[in-house]
Formats: structure tokens, sequence, C-alpha cells
């Protein structure tokens, strides 16, 4: 419960400040579109130092670096709070995002260290009940403590549990410590990683904003992180102590396991993104009730992911990941067919089954991707696992928003391409319109926002429809791993 109660804390950070953006960027006098840099600094500075979590636990052994980024954690998440100047809290939000990086591989890591291997599963349901409730817990947390308290609040809440696990898991887990060895920090890997990943993490981030390759400053970033990147995959994949373990991909089932989940990630957090935006936008929801109805997504998720987790120790984890992608595929063809007549509940309930998807997705694969590996190289793959995961989360955020942009101009178009005076159904509508007393002016305007409101609904099925058909392909890659 204590390492579980970690990964909460940490999942939970990475998505409840997204809700907060405009209020803390208008606190402390900078635009909204500055204010993403809050969401960005943690991410780089994340991504950077997940993958080297492997080293860490090496190094320090994986007890004392837990509990040392749990405390350290806590302690930036105080001093984001606190922060009363923009350039403080970016510093500080940066540093929360490295401590943070190694604390999910190293749980991760540990829990399935207190199991034995044939009762992976079940660490792995506990492990998945805080991390897949986490990200859709974050924006309804986060909307109502802006609402009612005070931002800082977001930050100030992780201290109080921060400061209860810490002393807890060293209590509990010093006996476990890991055997540590002092390895030579492989400094080219390392540079190579921070400008690479880094470079690729601000792209994403930002390129929506700056229209893409049509930003310089986006194509230079591009060009950055793929040189960086090619010359640390061959750097570390020849080295003799690499930083980040590459040939853990020799290994079939975790090579498969990690792509699969890396891939279905995206597109479930694309999902994730897409849905309050047109809540908010499209339906008039505020964050609050868009945060409330993007819940149903991972409500059922807590319930059975202990219950996935049992059934992984008992069948063949195959089976399970195909049952999660079913319903994945289901729910996204569903959703394609909305509209903006909708009630709240008409979102809520049809979305309600996701979460068990999600449960059946997540833990199965995380099943399959250690199912083979020895004891030893668990921190290492736990951490290169999560850093591909992590990196997925930033594709399929930046892939579902510009694809619904584009999807939205696409149909705003063609919808607006039949308003002429010649149409009869546009001649119908100004007509009533006419007849409700507004003028011609108001007419035309009131048309433009029904259009509009119609083309981002549109724009959100199109986002479903196609996360429909990834999740179908991905069912059948699932089927290359070998047995568990």
């Amino acid at each position: 419960m204590a390492l579980a109660l970690a990964v909460f804390m940490n999942v939970l950070d990475v998505s409840i400040a997204n809700v907060s953006i405009p209020t803390i960027a208008g606190n402390l006098g900078v635009s909204s579109n500055q204010g993403t840099w809050i969401i960005t600094f943690f991410a780089v500075s994340n991504a950077i130092t997940v993958p080297i979590s492997g080293w860490l636990a090496r190094r320090f052994g994986q007890v004392r670096l837990f509990v040392t980024c749990t405390l350290l954690f806590t302690l930036f998440s105080w001093l984001c709070g606190f922060a009363f100047t923009f350039p403080m809290l970016l510093l500080f939000r940066a540093l929360q995002g490295a401590a943070a990086g190694p604390m999910i591989p190293i749980s991760q890591s540990l829990l399935l260290g207190c199991y034995p291997r044939e009762k992976r599963g079940l660490a792995n349901g506990i492990y998945g009940m805080t991390a897949v409730v986490g990200p859709v817990a974050g924006p309804i947390l986060g909307g109502w403590i802006t609402d009612h308290i005070n931002w800082s609040w977001i930050f100030y809440i992780n201290v109080p549990i921060g400061l209860a696990i810490a002393p807890l898991c060293w209590n509990l887990l010093r006996d476990r410590e890991t055997p540590t060895r002092r390895e030579p920090l492989d400094y080219i890997g390392l540079v190579l990683l921070v400008v690479g990943v880094g470079s690729l993490q601000v792209m994403l981030d930002q390129g929506n904003d700056k229209a893409w390759f049509q930003s310089p400053y986006i194509v230079t970033l591009a060009v950055i992180a793929a040189i960086f990147l090619v010359f640390f995959i061959a750097w570390e994949w020849t080295s003799k102590r690499p930083i980040v373990e590459l040939h853990l991909f020799r290994d079939r089932n975790f090579a498969i396991g990690t792509g699969v989940l890396s891939l279905g990630y995206m597109t479930y957090f694309g999902a994730v993104v897409v849905l309050p935006l047109w809540l908010q936008t499209g339906m008039g929801y505020t964050a609050s009730w868009a945060g409330l109805a993007t819940a149903s997504l991972g409500i059922l998720g807590m319930v059975f992911s202990p219950i996935a987790g049992r059934l992984c120790d008992r069948m063949d984890a195959r089976w399970l990941v195909s049952i999660g992608f079913l319903i994945f595929t289901t729910i996204s063809f569903i959703g394609s067919g909305g509209n903006d007549q909708m009630t709240f509940w008409q979102i809520f309930l049809p979305r309600l089954p996701w979460g068990m998807g999600m449960a059946f997705f997540f833990i199965p694969l995380m099943t399959i991707a250690f199912s083979r590996l020895p004891t030893s190289e668990l921190a290492s793959a736990s951490a290169l696992l999560n850093f591909m995961r992590q990196l997925f989360l930033g594709f399929g955020t930046s892939f579902a928003t510009t694809l619904w942009d584009d999807r939205i101009s696409f149909h705003d178009m063609r919808l607006n391409s039949h308003v002429t005076p010649y149409d009869p159904a546009t001649a119908q509508w100004l007509e009533q319109a006419h007849g409700m007393g507004l003028s011609t002016p108001q007419a035309h305007r009131l048309l433009a926002d029904q259009i509009s409101s119609q083309a981002m609904m549109l724009g959100t099925n199109d986002v479903f429809y196609l996360s429909g058909w990834l999740f179908l392909m991905l069912l059948a890659v699932v089927w290359m791993a070998r047995k568990t």
C-alpha cells in the first residue's frame, strides 16, 4: 500500500496541474501559453531521469534511492506551492519532475521483488490500481482544488502523503535493500540522452501551439532530437556499461509487451485528452464537470486492477489483453457516434467499462513484459518500460490534439461550404431564425456558432473512430508474444 500510494502521488502530479494552468498563469502574471511550461518542465526532467533509474538503483540501492526520491519529491512539491514568481515555479517543477522520474520504475521493481514469480500478476495489479486511476483523478482533483481552495494546494497535497510514505517504506523494506556496485557513469550516453529526450519532449509539448513543422523552432528541435537519439541508441547498444539497458529488447516478450503497452497507452491517453477538451469548448462544461464526466474512463480501473492481476497468475495474459482491447475498440466505436444533444449521463455511462478495459490491458501487458526476466534486471526493465510509456504518452497527447484540430478545420470548411443563399436548408434555417425575431447578422452569428459546435463534435468522433481501429490492430500484435 505504501508503494502504491507513492505511485498514485506521482502519477496524479502528471495531470493535476493541467486544468489549473489558466489560474496559475493569471496569478503569476504570465499568459496561458507560457503557463504550459509548467507541464513541459516537469515532463522533460521526468523523461530524462526515468531511463537512468536502473543505473541509479545499481549505484545506490533500490530502497535508498526510492526513499530519497520520495523525500525530494515531497520537498519540491512544497516549494512549488510556495513559489511566488513564475521562474521559481518552473525551477521547482523541473526539480520535482527529476525526483519523480525514478519513483515509478523503482517502486514497481520493489513491489515485484516482494512477490515470487508466480504471483507477479498480483503485484502488478496492486501497482496498476493506482497507476490507472491517477491520470483520470488528477483533472478532477485539480479542478476542485483550484475552484474551491487555492492552486498552491495541488502541490501541498503531496506533502503529508510523502512524509508518511518515506519512513514507512524505509522501515518495511530496508532489509530488502538490493546490492550496490560502483559503476562508472556513461557520461557520453547521459549527454546524448538529456539533449535528445529534452528536445523531443519540448517539441511534443509545444508543437501543436506552434503549427508543428511550419515553425523553424519545431524543425530545429526535431533535427536535434533525431540526431542525438540515433547516436544515443548506437552508443548504448555497443557500450560495455550502458546507462540504459537497451539489450533488454532482445527478450521477445519484453519487446512486444513494451511496444504494445506504449502504443496502447498512446491511443488511450489521446482519448482521455480530447474528451474533456470537447466538453469544455464544444458543450459548455466547466473544468470540474468535464473532469467528472471524464472520470468514467477510470472508475472501474481501480476495481478490476487487482482482479486482472490475480487472473494473470492463473491464465495466459494474452487473453486478458485481448479482452481489454476489445472493450477499448467497442467503446471507441460507440464514442464515434456522439452528438451535441447528449446529456451528462449519456456521456458518462457508455464509457464506464473503459476503466475495466484499462485494467485488462495495462496489467497483463506488464506481466507479459516481465514474465521471462530475472529479478536482477527488473529495475532496469521497469525503468525502460516506463520511459517508453511516458514518451508515447507525449506522442498520444500531441497526436490526438493535432488530429482533433485538423479534423475540426476539415468539418468546419465542409459544413460552411453548404452555407449559401441558394442552399434550401440554409434558407429554411435563416427563415426560422428571422421568425424568432433575430436580425440577419444575429442569425448568421448563431449559425456560425452552430457549425463550429458541430465541427468540434465531428472532430471528436473522428478521434474515437481512429482509436478503435488502432486498438483492434494492437490486439493482433499481442499474440506474437510467447505464452506467459
